[in-house]
């Protein structure tokens, strides 16, 4: 199966980006560096979690002390991500104790995996897409000082390893064949060393891709070549950090609130969370209901995922409410199953409010920033090379997309191709087959995400 390409040396890079005469360097300003931004726009799919007025994936104050290090001060990107990682793994050792009593915190389960030991993961892959794009952005700062003379050279500035050099190079060359100059098309090219690589040895795949990044490019705001490359990386970076912040802040949020909770009142029965737990925007009516539906089709194969139609006009935190009740109801099923059949249920649950309501903002923000590229446009463009690494278990996007039909039927375009993780319906079926690979395998899920290494050559991630 292919791997998930990781930059060995991506933090400690040095960089580069060419055009004709040299650049006065520019200072990124301090909020590409820095600044995390919640989103504050609806998704375009209405739903019933927000109440007017208010903005989604908003924190109340007090902020939580579980959320605090993450969306309080100014940690760099890569921080926070460090912090989302680990407030995951917390949270997915104490919920499993619950479901499986005799689960060891800090040990390894051999039972169906809940939402959260997926979650750490996750992050883990935002965070290698950061990581990506701090390796971009070394590229061009380093073409402002000297742009290099050849392709070599500027892909010398990412001391990417040579495993990932040669599919890294044969993208610059194929965006150079788009007008790029060729420090602007290492930059790129160098922002998806951190994805599945080998996506990009299907022709197709490759040529569509750099077709994407190079209007990307052409169309980005900038006054210079190495501006419009600073656009684009600069829109990755936010879009990931944004997306992975609200996720935590929501579905972590919850557990938290959860847990803290439980703790207060002992162990429950799934009949007392539904009606004594709440989320802002959840009913005990609405909750009751979808725990009733998880029960009823709990051993359905496979297990209905189409929330939106099957439960219409429900608040998705109904659905995180339903779902530790599950988790709860889980603990006292009485055959592996049936327990099982729970736990997806719950999955499945919390991963439809992550993903419809959670993170869209961050897809497909209402206001678009002014200094940015599309975001639905370059999440199109990567949308090939995705995939999510669980310790020894290796998903990855290119292999979901053959297996589907041939959308356009035209034999020019890869499946891969024909897919935008910026849409809903796009990635939410991919998304519940990366569930079914941990499955399959629960105790990789187990296996702590491998430290990345930061910009200055520290160890940053989970660790």
């Amino acid at each position: 199966m292919p791997q998930c390409l990781r930059p060995e040396g991506s933090s400690r890079v040095r960089t580069g980006v060419s055009s004709s005469s040299r650049h006065p360097r520019r200072a990124r300003p301090e909020s590409s560096r820095m600044e995390t931004r919640l989103p504050s726009s609806l998704s375009p799919q209405a739903t019933p979690d927000t109440a007017p007025g208010s903005a989604p994936n908003t924190l109340r104050a007090p902020v939580p002390e579980f959320l605090a290090p993450v969306v309080s001060g100014q940690p760099s990107r890569l921080e926070q991500n460090r912090l989302i990682t680990q407030g995951y793994l917390r949270i997915a050792h104490e919920l499993q104790a619950i479901v499986e009593p005799g689960f060891q915190i800090g040990g390894v389960s051999h039972t169906m995996p809940g939402w959260f030991a997926f979650a750490p993961h996750a992050s883990q892959e935002a965070g290698k897409g950061i990581v990506g794009a701090v390796v971009a952005h070394r590229v061009i700062d380093a073409a402002q000082g000297e742009p290099a003379s050849s392709m070599q050279q500027a892909l010398d500035r990412s001391r990417y390893s040579f495993r990932q050099r040669v599919t890294i190079e044969a993208l610059s060359h194929a965006l150079s064949w788009y007008g790029l100059p060729r420090d602007v098309a290492a930059a790129l090219a160098s922002l998806q060393g951190a994805m599945n690589l080998e996506a990009l040895i299907d022709p197709r795949t490759m040529w569509i891709t750099a077709q994407r990044f190079a209007k990307l490019y052409l169309e980005a705001p900038g006054r210079d070549p190495l501006a419009k490359a600073e656009a684009v990386v600069l829109t990755l970076e936010r879009c990931l950090n944004e997306g992975n912040v609200a996720i935590f802040t929501d579905i972590g949020g919850s557990a938290d609130a959860y847990l803290t909770w439980r703790k207060s009142v002992g162990p429950v029965p799934a009949a007392r969370v539904l009606v004594e737990f709440s989320r802002p925007t959840s009913r005990p009516d609405e909750a009751q209901r979808a725990y009733t539906f998880a029960l009823e089709h709990a051993q359905d194969v496979p297990q209905p995922s189409e929330f939106g139609r099957v439960l219409p006009g429900m608040s998705s935190e109904s659905l995180v409410v339903a779902a530790f009740a599950l988790y709860e109801q889980a603990r006292q099923a009485p055959s592996s199953p049936a327990r099982d059949g729970l736990i997806r249920m719950a999955n499945n649950y919390l991963a439809y409010r992550e993903q419809f309501h959670a993170v869209q903002p961050a897809f497909t923000p209402r206001q678009a920033h002014l200094d940015e590229v599309p975001r639905g446009e370059l999440l199109q463009a990567l949308t090939p090379v995705l995939c999510l690494e669980m310790g020894s278990v290796m998903w990855n996007f290119t292999d979901y997309a053959v297996t589907q039909k041939d959308r356009d039927g035209k034999p020019l375009t890869s499946k891969a191709t024909e897919y935008n993780w910026s849409v809903f319906s796009d990635r939410w079926p991919p998304i519940l087959q990366s569930f079914e690979f941990g499955y399959r395998s629960p105790a990789a899920l187990w296996v702590a995400p491998r430290p990345l290494i930061g910009p200055d050559g520290q160890l940053t991630g989970a660790h």
